[in-house]
């Protein structure tokens, strides 16, 4: 069976960028994003520096972790390895953006769909080799068959020590490197210098610029200006303050990346921003406080009449429709949302929520029937018991899809899922309070609960895509 992937050899990159040219012109890829890209990083001091370069690229994992979030199966993995996309599918949701652990795709800002390289799988259907193979001018980058034991990529693997990028994501990727440092490797091992190619477009380029500013607001990168003014400070501090000073700027050191990044691809910014923690909010609104009524009176401490009914169904239909509609607006093809119901993946947790919002919906229109047509009340008892569990599913499902996007600390947080519940049952809570407190203590203690656990989610949401993935 064929099994597609590339051999970086880096002991003949030269850094020319051939294989970036040659992919944009092949593909016609727009400016500021990129298929295949050259990450260039120094180590060490003068006279004792280096530098090294290796090719980034879309991996083509055998466990391509894209190709299971993504909702229309615009991702796929081809039956030659390949993991291919079908720009007619996509409806630019970003998930498969942050499923990738090496960062390997874009939004097409002419297009609004999801791009990445697919190994040029029009020439290889025609016996020609990858564009970027053909131009390299080293042959440091080697394609072909690895279920081949007689081709030049199979043999190169067998007879020598290769490095995969992330491991541990368990995506089983199929980009092997020869002679790569761990500094290239690892994200987390080199710094930014702000000096390098791309500084201007460090957070965020092209459609998602317009975060560029929260980006530059909260990265943690190390500043070179704060040990100029430590070693500023000791010439002229008293004796015992230098000895104090050049601890504090040793320590400063010793915590220093070794290698410096000093050309990679321009960032693509946070790509799930406030439309996403708004969605989180609103839907646990509506959820939370349904499913804590329905809980209340089900054990015997709430008594639901006919008015706090039609305001907890109000509540929970009005947050609904907000929520279904920051889901649209989040996409960059939101003329293709029915494609989630109509096309779906049913491994993708994106489609399970959609259908789970639509049953959490029918729950509360059903009772809205109820009350509207004065029919048994005892009816609404009977959809508490289905709502109760699809009000716990809306709240929660999120968790699951956020597990997902494996490129994210999201993916190890075994215990995403009971903070979504914990968080839609607090929400809830706090909104019954302004239903049945009906006094100003009630109502600023509700307040004050909702807007505190909406900054907890939007950090939580924006946080974790402030991490290197490259």
């Amino acid at each position: 069976m064929t099994n597609y992937g590339f051999v970086i050899d880096n002991r003949t990159c030269i850094g020319c960028h051939a294989c970036t040219v040659a992919c944009k012109s092949e593909h016609d890829v727009p400016i500021g994003v990129n298929r295949t890209h050259v990450k260039y990083i120094e180590t060490g001091t003068y006279p004792h520096s280096g530098r090294e370069f290796t090719v980034h690229r879309c991996n083509h994992c055998e466990d391509a972790p894209c190709t299971t979030i993504c909702p229309t199966t615009a991702l796929f993995i081809r039956a030659d390895g390949i993991v291919d996309f079908d720009d007619d599918r996509c409806i630019g949701c970003k998930s498969c953006m942050q499923a990738c652990p090496y960062d390997a795709l874009y939004i097409d800002p002419n297009k609004g769909t999801a791009a990445k390289c697919n190994y040029c799988a029009h020439r290889i259907e025609n016996s020609y080799e990858p564009a970027c193979v053909i131009v390299c001018p080293t042959e440091a980058i080697i394609s072909g068959d690895l279920d081949d034991p007689n081709s030049k990529i199979a043999m190169l693997v067998a007879s020598h020590d290769t490095t995969v990028r992330k491991p541990e994501s368990g995506a089983t990727p199929n980009v092997f490197y020869i002679e790569t440092s761990e500094e290239m490797l690892d994200p987390s091992a080199t710094e930014f210098t702000g000096g390098g190619m791309w500084t201007e477009q460090e957070f965020g380029v092209g459609h998602f610029a317009k975060y560029a500013e929260t980006r530059a607001a909260e990265a943690d990168t190390h500043s070179m200006i704060v040990q100029l003014a430590l070693e500023k400070k000791a010439k002229a501090a008293a004796p015992r303050d230098q000895a104090i000073i050049r601890d504090v700027a040793a320590k400063l050191a010793v915590q220093s990346p070794k290698a410096k990044r000093v050309y990679d691809q321009p960032s693509k910014g946070v790509l799930w921003g406030y439309e996403v923690s708004a969605y989180i909010w609103t839907k646990a609104i509506a959820a939370g406080t349904y499913m804590m009524a329905m809980l209340a009176m089900l054990s015997g401490y709430l008594e639901m009449t006919d008015t706090l009914w039609w305001m907890v169904l109000s509540i929970g239909l009005f947050f609904l429709v907000v929520t279904g509609l920051l889901l649209v607006k989040d996409l960059d093809r939101p003329e293709r949302f029915l494609y989630v119901l109509l096309r779906p993946n049913w491994d993708s947790w994106l489609v399970k929520g959609a259908y789970i919002l639509a049953g959490f919906s029918g729950v509360l229109s059903a009772s809205v029937v109820v009350l509207l047509f004065d029919l048994d009340r005892e009816l609404l008892t009977y959809l508490a018991y289905a709502g109760i569990p699809l009000a716990a599913l809306t709240g929660v499902y999120t968790a699951w899809l956020f597990q997902q996007a494996k490129a994210r600390s999201w993916a190890n947080d075994r215990a995403l899922p009971i903070k979504f519940l914990v968080e839609t049952m607090v929400i809830g809570s706090a909104t019954l309070l302004f239903l049945v407190g009906q006094t100003l203590v009630t109502y600023v203690v509700g307040a004050l609960i909702l807007g505190l656990l909406f900054h907890h989610i939007n950090k939580g949401v924006f946080s974790a895509q402030m991490e290197p993935l490259l």
